[in-house]
């Protein structure tokens, strides 16, 4: 209100501001005049809501019984003694770069997942690699399982070793012909997300994508990596550059061509 200040509505509760008192002839302006209304399109929130009183136990059951008879592919959700269960989600792979993996490692074998033992720590020799677009891994979780504890298992299974902190675990859901996606915190349960939406993939489902936070976290990339995009920018730099030229040397050549047509014509 008195440094006139715009945010979204729902970015409201985020804003911390140090704001001086208007001088004379300063309007005072109330704090819904400088809020802008939510944006109809499809938006990647990261603001937690507030979240209700935790289910009771019997509460637990009763969902997980009408969320089992929903259920056509036997992927079943099982109540513990404790009041926790285990489920199974389905995470899309969205990923638009390159991961890196260990050089030269055979496929993980039941053995090495029943010890679980980590064969990208094998070698420290590494290459780039593109996952297959839209790839989609299954996993059986518990309801006490994080969205951190999702991504660092999905990074395991595919034995990429880039730090976790470069991506970040979206819920997708379809609403009035919209596909909306929500960052999920990293200390979110998918597991009771699940539970809340049943099984239809089509109402929700979960997506690992790039962690785009609009503020890179330049310590999560390696040299190699760093010196890549370096790369990368200083050729994007110059296919620019080339376009600009070609863009003005059309425009010279059209302009001499009409200069020429002009010529010997009266006026």
């Amino acid at each position: 209100a008195d440094c006139r200040y715009t945010c979204h509505q729902e970015c409201r509760s985020l804003i911390q501001l140090d704001c001086r008192r208007p001088g004379q002839g300063q309007s005072q302006l109330s704090p819904e005049s400088t809020l802008v209304p939510p944006c109809s399109q499809n938006v990647s929130q990261t603001v937690e809501e507030e979240k209700p009183e935790p289910p009771t136990i019997q509460e637990i059951k009763q969902k997980i019984e009408k969320y089992n008879a929903k259920v056509t592919n036997c992927l079943l959700m099982k109540l513990n003694d404790d009041g926790t269960y285990t489920g199974f989600i389905k995470v899309h792979l969205k990923l638009r770069r390159p991961v890196t993996v260990p050089a030269g490692i055979r496929p993980q074998s039941i053995y090495d997942a029943l010890k679980e033992v980590n064969l990208a720590e094998m070698t420290d020799k590494r290459t780039s690699f593109y996952l297959p677009l839209d790839a989609i891994k299954q996993l059986h979780i518990s309801s006490t399982t994080t969205v951190s504890e999702v991504i660092q298992g999905l990074l395991k299974k595919f034995m990429v070793v880039d730090n976790p902190q470069k991506f970040a675990l979206f819920k997708e859901m379809r609403k009035d012909g919209q596909v909306l996606f929500q960052k999920l915190p990293l200390t979110e349960y998918p597991l009771y997300l699940r539970l809340l939406a049943g099984p239809d993939t089509d109402v929700l489902s979960f997506v690992l994508k790039e962690n785009e936070t609009g503020e890179v976290e330049w310590d999560a990339f390696s040299i190699p990596e760093l010196q890549n995009f370096l790369m990368i920018l200083d050729k994007e730099e110059k296919d620019k550059i080339q376009q600009v030229h070609k863009k003005y040397e059309r425009f010279k050549q059209r302009l001499q061509q009409t200069l020429k047509e002009a010529r010997g014509k009266p006026g």
